[in-house]
């Protein structure tokens, strides 16, 4: 069979197999607003392990990791790798606070509206749905490029198939749908995952790293600078953005209890930590083999040029089904934050239910559009992660400090994404003003976040007592949308 044929194939069956599971399993059952977007105190141990490995391990994995390998080496992938297992580590720790402080809740922007009013709570909104739509479109641009470098697909093919099948059952079931379907993609995920590694170790001929990068032989440095530097970078970004993946927040009041929302993220982040650095390890093997001509896809090149057919079957199956996984996690998180909004001006039940698959469907649009060209959403992901770090800090230290206003917030958000846009690259990624450091993803990213937790804390030093957060308003005023 063509190859192209061959990846057009996989694409549809994949995806359609995960599209008539998810119809299957929600048409068995009726379907409240509450089950839609947060499937409150359904998922055990087992479950919300896998839902969150489903929903963190997208089709970037194969893509973002190995291009880090080829120029940060090891330094950047050790920073990569810690840098996705800290957010789901610290959600132990604030989901839990969270939960037992808005019981009821069921996104971030929801409790952004109720701990800090309504200006930070839009911004906090933007900020959620820009990251979540970059990320998404990111996913769908990256799967229609693995697809054109295996088979030669059209882009706009491969980002039709994928987008439409996927919000089918997202749209139909929302959380339901993407917990039951979760669970599969974990147990295909993780196993063929080892398939691949051990293939493209098999494929790099058993010679060694350090014999092969004679000529590189800083990717095997742990003390490599620039690989250290984006290291910090990555942790800094990483867990910035992650804070506000409303999919994860949502997860926080779809596990059973406390104790099992300490023991899924976790168990998550320490699955998630090695899988990024194996996919990365990919990006040095494709130096040493001289195929990273074009980093940005080094693993699909490794892939193609040194493994048999059916090892690359395996790994376009692999990214199929990683994409999907985040996919329906992005989706059903930017509908919940919108459907959390709709409901505040009264609409509930079923129409609140349709306006929420109507909303699912029409996010995919935009992302589509894009995947279609081709178009390079590095920069913007950039950009959302310098918002997300000016952000992170003020968002979450009002879940401890009473002392700290909705003023206070939008203020030492404002001033460190402004210090950070300082420091930020331009669109050729070289500094776009004379300051020293301008030009720096470190210096801007840590000036954002340092800028705006400064500042953070002294407006919590000098505000007034009087005027002190009373935390039993959350769970007071924050209810379920349907009993």
């Amino acid at each position: 069979m063509d190859n192209g044929l061959l990846a057009v194939v996989i694409t549809i069956v994949t995806a359609g197999v995960f599209l008539a599971l998810g119809v299957w399993y929600v048409g068995r059952r009726r379907i409240s607003v509450e089950d839609y977007i947060v499937s409150r105190n359904t998922a055990g141990t087992g479950l919300a392990t896998a839902t969150l490995v489903a929903g963190a391990l997208g089709a970037w994995i194969l893509f973002a990791p190995a291009e880090t390998g080829t120029w940060a080496g090891i330094a950047g992938l050790i920073g990569y790798g810690v840098g996705s297992m800290l957010p789901l580590v610290a959600f132990v720790l604030l989901g839990a606070r969270m939960r037992r402080l808005m019981p009821h809740g069921h996104s971030i922007t929801e409790y952004a509206w109720h701990r800090f009013g309504p200006v930070m709570y839009y911004f906090t909104l933007f900020v959620v749905i820009f990251y979540m739509l970059v990320f998404l479109t990111a996913e769908l641009t990256g799967i229609a490029e693995a697809v054109k470098l295996i088979g030669g697909t059209p882009l706009v093919v491969t980002a039709l198939i994928v987008g439409a099948l996927t919000v089918a059952y997202t749209a139909y079931g929302g959380m339901r749908a993407s917990l039951f379907t979760d669970r599969i993609q974990f147990y295909v995920i993780i196993p063929l995952l080892l398939v691949v590694i051990v293939a493209g170790i098999v494929g790099f001929g058993g010679g060694t790293l350090g014999e092969a990068l004679e000529s590189s032989p800083e990717l095997l440095s742990l003390t490599h600078l620039p690989g250290i530097e984006f290291g910090v970078v990555l942790i800094i970004a990483i867990f910035a953005a992650e804070m506000f993946n409303q999919g994860s927040w949502q997860r926080i009041y779809t596990v059973r209890d406390i104790p099992t929302l300490r023991r899924g993220y976790l168990i998550a982040g320490l699955v998630v930590l090695p899988v990024i650095f194996l996919t990365g390890l990919f990006g040095i093997m494709a130096v040493s083999e001289g195929l990273a001509e074009d980093s940005s896809v080094a693993m699909f090149s490794f892939v193609v040029a040194k493994m048999p057919m059916w090892a690359v079957v395996a790994v376009l199956v692999l990214a199929m089904v990683l994409v999907m996984s985040s996919m329906d996690t992005l989706l059903n998180g930017i509908t919940s934050a919108i459907t959390t909004e709709i409901s505040r001006y009264g609409q509930g039940g079923a129409s609140l239910l349709t306006s929420s698959r109507i909303v699912t469907a029409a996010l995919i649009v935009i992302p589509i559009i894009i995947a279609s060209q081709g178009f390079s959403v590095l920069y913007l992901f950039l950009i959302a992660d310098l918002v997300c770090a000016a952000a992170v800090f003020p968002v979450l230290f009002g879940l401890y400090a009473r002392n700290f206003s909705g003023t206070a917030a939008i203020v030492s958000s404002i001033v460190g994404l402004v210090v950070g846009a300082l420091f930020f690259p331009g669109p050729d990624f070289a500094g776009w003003n004379a300051i020293p450091g301008a030009g720096s993803f470190l210096y801007s990213f840590g000036a954002a976040l340092g800028v705006s937790a400064i500042i953070s804390v002294i407006f919590a030093l000098v505000s007034s007592k009087e005027n002190a957060y009373d935390f039993n308003r959350l769970s007071e005023e924050v209810q379920l949308i349907e009993g």
